[in-house]
């Protein structure tokens, strides 16, 4: 039996019932096989394989706090520190009910590969808990966000572990786990990034990701002797990513004609607007149902759809395994030239290889949604240097890192 085939089947009989870390490593090992089997024996003597896809550190714990109305709730809270052989471990925290261990060991996992991409010296870790933060007051967030530091903050700090944001997960959150920090360790340093402004936060943050996306896709469609210019945008998602790549969409020429949230979507003939969008979902925290209402020319879908849209890109910005086999053949259909992945691994094996067929480019989330850490890392330098860097000065070294990981 092939090396690769052996730790995958290894892989998957220690970890049963985490689909998600299967396929995110099933994925990368069938991408490495060429080149582990020029070298098979002495990968397999080195263990290469098994150290790449066992993380080095596991922290479960619960986290106990107390709504408004004084009941107590426990959940489940994760930190999986994946791979810092490059450096301290970096990765997102994300509240939402699907959160488990499989789909934190996924998550860090690929990021362990994003991060390295970057060409920054930063590990790859995640964290989360199964908490949602939906219809949750402010107090009872901080109250969840202090009780889940209580126990992370032994295991993380500015040279060991720097989490940040993720999916529920926004500047409020971050400012309470790093408040929560700071409290119980007396220290003030760069352990957290996408923190505010006002206490060593980095302007261009909370745009990095979406605007790295496009930064890669304009990269992309330039190689192939295409122009982003003009092209009709289909995304899905309405969180950070997808709001700032609605905009920098717009920015660079093209027309972004859909959003989604997880109850519906919106087909906007005119483009998306997205002062509308920050309105609905960063300052009311409303459903796209909003959007619908202050834009009468707006259609608005219950449940899934975005992809049935006539497009020239389609850029998933959601979460993972959005973007299936039947989705890929629409794009296809309806004349869709690129996908770019602006979440982790949002696309399944299936549609992945059936869009490589088809002709379509293709950019995997590894790379595409890498603007975001990229600029947690930028973040953590000007932590380090007590210095606060300007947008521009950010944007700009962004784009660069966006166009090095196109070339590489």
């Amino acid at each position: 039996m092939r090396y690769v085939d052996e730790v995958l089947q290894q892989v998957i009989t220690q970890n049963p019932a985490q689909p998600e870390f299967h396929q995110a490593v099933q994925e990368v090992l069938e991408t490495l096989a060429p080149v582990i089997e020029k070298n098979e024996e002495l990968y397999r003597r080195e263990a290469l394989l098994e150290r790449l896809t066992v993380p080095e550190r596991i922290i479960m714990f619960r986290v106990p706090w107390v709504d408004d109305q004084g009941q107590v709730h426990v959940n489940n809270g994760y930190r999986v520190q994946f791979n810092g052989a490059i450096g301290p471990y970096k990765g997102g925290i994300r509240l939402h009910p699907s959160v488990n261990l499989g789909v934190m060991k996924f998550l860090s996992f690929e990021q362990t590969f994003k991060n390295s991409l970057t060409g920054l010296p930063i590990g790859g870790g995640k964290g989360g808990s199964d908490f949602d933060p939906k219809g949750k007051s402010d107090r009872e967030i901080m109250a969840f966000c202090q009780s889940f530091i209580n126990e992370l903050y032994k295991y993380i700090g500015a040279d060991t572990d720097v989490p940040a944001g993720d999916i529920g997960v926004g500047a409020r959150e971050v400012g309470y786990f790093f408040g929560q920090y700071r409290r119980l360790k007396g220290v003030f340093e760069g352990v957290f990034t996408g923190k505010g402004l006002s206490y060593g936060g980095s302007l261009a943050r909370p745009q990095a990701t979406g605007y790295g996306l496009l930064y890669i896709t304009q990269e992309m469609l330039k190689a192939n002797g295409q122009d982003i210019a003009g092209k009709t945008v289909a995304v899905s998602g309405a969180g950070n990513v997808a709001t700032y790549a609605i905009e920098k969409a717009w920015q660079l020429g093209a027309k972004p004609v859909t959003c989604s949230d997880s109850t519906g979507w919106i087909y906007d003939p005119d483009g998306i607007d997205v002062a509308t969008l920050i309105e609905v979902k960063q300052v009311k925290r409303a459903r796209l149902t909003e959007y619908a209402k202050a834009r009468p020319n707006s259609q608005y879908h219950e449940g899934k759809g975005v992809w049935t849209v006539k497009c020239d890109i389609a850029l998933p910005c959601a979460t993972q395994n959005e973007l299936l086999l039947e989705d890929a053949k629409a794009l296809v259909a309806n004349g869709c030239m690129a996908v770019c992945e602006g979440a982790n691994m949002p696309t399944s094996l299936d549609a992945t290889k059936y869009l490589q067929q088809q002709g379509v480019y293709f950019v995997p989330g590894k790379a595409a949604n890498a603007g975001g850490v990229a600029v947690s890392a930028l973040e953590m330098s000007q932590n380090s240097e007590r210095l606060s860097w300007s947008f521009e000065q950010v944007d700009s070294q962004l784009q660069q890192i966006m166009v090095n990981i196109f070339h590489n």
